[in-house]
């Protein structure tokens, strides 16, 4: 009898070890299943320094939309589009805002890394020809037989020839001047070019900024005239998408959101993003971040189907306006271009 009460305790001794082990687990301090995850690092480059267009993304940051996705994100500057695609494919930034058609042409290139865009920031490209009524200019037609000042590094240009031949003007009837983009808004406004390319929400505002009257200037976007192209988009890097994907999916959701709140509250984005200017002028970002959201974010296409994506046929027409001033070893398809995967459903995308 006295062995089997021992048998007995023994037993209920390793029970009670056995249950006291599995508590004692569970309260252990650094189990990763109770422990709050540490937010995702993100290194994100723009491809300019911070200025009105910027606003999703300084929003996303000084408003806690990055934190509330448990993401922590730092943001670099890069030279443009070129620099911060290049950044993301040798992977010393994960993500960067850039020229989805400069995208295109990077794609191109026999050691091109397969770096696609995730979400669409400017539905509408800004390019622009910005020219003086004064100067003769009042229609697009009436470029011929004038001088068009074309910046070092100048985006608009390259779909200049597509956009003159939809438009029946002869290219070789419109003269080319090369000069440096720190002069474009200045040889305009003294009359040395007759109009200039660029983003129609810098040179055209710049220009009225330094008291060109704003009757005088004609603001042709290539958009009004046909043009198909995207605009700045969100690129990222292969190995980081393929790797983490779900950071990938909350850093798209952020900037979703803050560019609705762009959209809803465009003064106090500016403030936010004048306080992270070296120098600014509030009232010229304002009017910057108002032409581009009207002209640029908030175009039909949006306000149909939500921010952030791109239609592949849409995209597949824009590739072949630029074929039409560049040679593709091997053209790339829309789907070589934008992963719609990372996208929020469209509770997350439509304009509210």
């Amino acid at each position: 009898m006295r062995d089997v009460v021992k048998t007995i305790s023994r037993r209920l001794l390793a029970i009670s070890m056995s249950v006291l082990a599995v508590v004692w687990a569970g309260a252990t301090p650094g189990r990763a299943s109770d422990e709050p995850k540490a937010p995702v690092a993100i290194q994100f480059s723009l491809d300019r320094p911070i200025d009105a267009v910027a606003a999703p993304f300084v929003l996303a940051s000084t408003r806690g939309l990055y934190r509330a996705e448990k993401l922590a994100v730092s943001t670099n500057i890069a030279s443009g589009s070129s620099e911060a695609i290049a950044r993301v494919a040798s992977g010393a930034s994960d993500m960067a805002l850039a020229d989805i058609n400069t995208l295109v042409r990077y794609r191109d290139a026999a050691d091109a890394a397969p770096i696609k865009a995730v979400f669409v920031l400017l539905n509408s490209a800004p390019y622009a020809i910005i020219a003086r009524k004064s100067r003769g200019i009042t229609s697009l037609d009436s470029l011929e037989g004038k001088t068009l000042g074309i910046a070092d590094g100048d985006l608009a240009i390259r779909l200049w020839p597509a956009l003159a031949h939809k438009n029946g003007i002869k290219l070789a009837s419109v003269k080319q001047e090369k000069i440096s983009a720190a002069v474009r808004e200045p040889m305009l406004s003294a009359g040395q070019v007759d109009a200039v390319t660029g983003f129609s929400y810098l040179s055209a505002v710049n220009l009225r900024d330094r008291g060109v009257p704003a009757d005088d200037l004609a603001v042709f976007r290539f958009s009004d005239y046909g043009s198909a192209a995207y605009g700045l988009a969100v690129i990222v890097n292969p190995k980081f998408a393929a790797d983490k994907p779900e950071a990938v999916k909350s850093f798209v959701r952020a900037i979703a959101a803050a560019t609705q709140l762009t959209i809803q509250q465009p003064a106090q984005a500016i403030d936010d993003v004048v306080s992270q200017m070296e120098s600014g002028s509030r009232d010229l970002e304002l009017e910057r971040l108002q032409v581009i959201i009207r002209d640029n974010i908030l175009t039909d296409d949006v306000k149909r189907d939500g921010l952030g994506g791109a239609d592949p046929a849409r995209l597949e027409t824009s590739i072949g306006e630029i074929a039409e001033d560049f040679t593709f070893r091997r053209r790339p398809t829309a789907s070589d271009i934008f992963d719609d995967s990372f996208l929020p459903g469209s509770n997350g995308r439509k304009i509210n």
